[in-house]
């Protein structure tokens, strides 16, 4: 813990600049505008504000409901580009702690919120009608209602999040990311799109002890892939923490406390998720009971 607290001391207070990949930069964190991330956000967040307008205008005003998907929407956006955008992803190029956290934000926090929000329907309304007409032929389609079916059942939803996830730390992949843009958006997708697929299957599809199953078995196995990052004895990703002595630590140092956010932090989110629908399920079962 104290290690954690050094860290956050440190990236508050250092303003060294420091050369990576040849450039030098200046005490400010820069920002990343890359098209790639920054337009399908700004699509999605007006296409978003037009449409829940429009159907706003068609419920009650006094129903919460809507209000609060639009809320968790937005909420979800502005979490992913404080992770893609902000200086949190230039940091997260230079100190792997970082790095993991902007993972984390991106597959705990703004996949579920995106997820709570059920924005298909104020994105349709967004399009005039014969868009709305043709998106509702399209998501209608038996190939691609098979194929959502299929990809947020549970168990599919939890192997393909969890083999990003291991894939993706693993040390020759994440350095790759680091060097290669291509590679690190495709990183940072296979994590979002997979966990909107597992966020969906626990929160909408499956049953609520079975989603606090799946929920409990991605802790597990996320805090041991964060343990072994950990407690490694060697510095695993070379390239991802080359930057770490420029801010204060040691690359081993850096990799530890990356480790470590995995590992407890994130573990805790998906611990938490378990223990709210493991509640939820108790009392369906006990209402069930009674009325029985």
């Amino acid at each position: 813990m104290r290690t954690l607290i050094a860290f956050a001391v440190l990236i508050a207070v250092s303003g060294n600049a420091f050369a990576h990949g040849g450039e030098t930069h200046a005490r400010s964190y820069p920002w990343t505008f890359d098209p790639l991330v920054i337009v399908p956000i700004c699509v999605a967040a007006t296409a978003s504000m037009i449409g829940s307008r429009r159907l706003l205008k068609r419920v009650c005003v006094n129903r919460r409901s809507p209000v609060l998907r639009i809320l968790a929407f937005h909420a979800g956006l502005i979490s992913l580009a404080a992770a893609l955008i902000s200086p949190i992803h230039w940091l997260g190029e230079h100190l792997f702690a970082v790095h993991m956290i902007e993972h984390e934000i991106v597959m705990a926090v703004s996949a579920p919120l995106i997820v709570l929000s059920r924005p298909a329907a104020f994105m349709v309304w967004s399009l005039p009608r014969a868009g709305r007409l043709a998106a509702s032929r399209m998501f209608n389609a038996a190939p691609l209602r098979v194929a959502w079916t299929s990809l947020t059942g549970g168990l599919l939803a939890t192997l393909l999040h969890g083999a990003a996830i291991w894939v993706w730390h693993a040390p020759v992949l994440l350095d790759t990311s680091i060097a290669d843009t291509t590679a690190h958006r495709a990183q940072h997708l296979a994590f979002f799109i997979t966990a909107i697929f597992f966020w969906w299957a626990m929160i909408w599809r499956s049953e609520r002890g079975v989603a606090a199953w799946h929920l409990f078995v991605t802790m597990m196995h996320t805090s041991v892939l964060g343990a072994l990052i950990a407690l490694s004895p060697r510095v695993l990703y070379v390239a991802q923490t080359a930057d770490a002595r420029e801010w204060g630590i040691s690359p081993l140092q850096d990799q530890q406390m990356a480790g470590l956010l995995m590992w407890i932090p994130a573990g805790t989110v998906y611990a938490g998720a378990a223990i709210f629908l493991l509640s939820a399920w108790i009392k369906q079962s006990s209402t069930r009971i009674e009325n029985a």
